[in-house]
């Protein structure tokens, strides 16, 4: 989509009926982001339930305009199938949206599978692509190492792994301001030969690229400045993520239980909280959705309103940076036969 300059308003859709927390959460996020960008926002969802919300807060003025939607696709329905029965559903409209030249990008805290699937359906494809990917840093402790794919693809082929290389190559020197970002390929070590059938065929595909492809990097690897972008495939990478956020989780608890009665004052609290904040970053950020026609941003779907308003900025950022254009001519630079999944 071209925007009409650098000073119009960056126009963000909001579904607002995503997440597990709904409007009392996605309606103040967006808002917030209000504040901090040069944009408008249209949020989608049942009518009375998001203005109900704007009521509650100091929307009046506000470049914010309402879209309305009927019901939501939960994580337990199948994506596909559900945005056929269910057309005028919040993620379904939020997204034609932006395929109809209305919205810059697109924030969603629903289900992850429906919003890949919608954005897919409705706004296709980059060409030389099969599958989209998420993609994106996922530990504070790491901020500056990118993760992709984190969930979208459970099995893939090393030619779309060296897509999803290309991609994420672009983001960490776009949004990250990474020269020459260095790619490691996920493994369980980091000679040539280790690693499953997938993991030796991508090798070779990277070892051939114009990427700057380091090597196999290893699990610790996310914490030792080896790689700025680390591949796997979302199986590996949605599993790891999801260890990382029960770490934080079970560590909070452990340290709460531990360091309360020696940290006076409720210090314990806030080391606890800074923690679990390093270790769940997409709550904070959301993940791009790489790939697709269109600046889509997936939150985690238990995040609070400053997790929506994270994700806004990343997305802002996205759209500010022209992310789209630069991952077309990195793809475009791949060798045929190499840039398909």
């Amino acid at each position: 989509m071209q925007r009409n300059g650098d000073s119009a308003p960056i126009r963000v859709v909001v579904d607002a009926m995503g997440g597990d927390y709904g409007p009392p959460e996605t309606v103040p996020g967006a808002l917030a982001a209000l504040e901090e960008h040069n944009a408008e926002v249209i949020l989608v969802g049942d009518r009375d339930s998001v203005e109900r919300e704007l009521s509650r807060h100091n929307a009046a003025g506000k470049a914010v305009t309402v879209v309305p939607s009927q019901g939501k696709i939960g994580d337990d329905e199948h994506p596909v199938l559900s945005l056929r029965h269910k057309p005028e559903a919040s993620i379904a409209v939020a997204t034609r949206v932006v395929k109809d030249g209305q919205a810059d990008l697109l924030v969603s805290m629903g289900s992850t599978g429906a919003s890949m699937a919608s954005a897919v359906m409705a706004l296709g494809l980059m060409e030389g692509l099969d599958r989209p990917c998420i993609g994106g840093p996922f530990l504070g402790l790491a901020p500056r190492t990118v993760m992709v794919d984190m969930g979208s693809n459970v099995d893939c082929r090393p030619a779309l792994m060296l897509s999803f290389g290309a991609l994420g190559s672009v983001f960490a020197h776009r949004f990250l301001g990474i020269e020459n970002p260095r790619i490691g390929l996920l493994s369980v070590g980091t000679e040539e030969a280790k690693g499953n059938r997938q993991v030796r065929e991508s090798y070779q595909l990277f070892q051939e690229s114009h990427l700057n492809f380091v090597g196999n990097v290893e699990g610790m690897d996310f914490f030792s400045d080896k790689a700025d972008v680390v591949v796997c495939d979302g199986f590996v990478g949605n599993i790891l993520m999801k260890f990382t956020e029960g770490l934080g989780s079970a560590l909070g608890q452990y340290l709460q239980e531990r360091l309360s009665s020696a940290i006076p004052g409720g210090g314990a609290s806030g080391l606890i909280e800074e923690l679990w904040t390093s270790m769940n970053l997409p709550r904070k950020m959301g993940g791009p959705l790489f790939g697709v026609n269109g600046t889509v941003i997936l939150g985690h779907g238990s995040s609070r309103a400053d997790g929506v308003t994270g994700a806004i900025r990343t997305g802002v950022m996205c759209v500010s940076l022209d992310m789209m254009g630069e991952m077309r001519r990195e793809l475009a630079a791949l060798p045929r036969s190499s840039a398909a999944g």
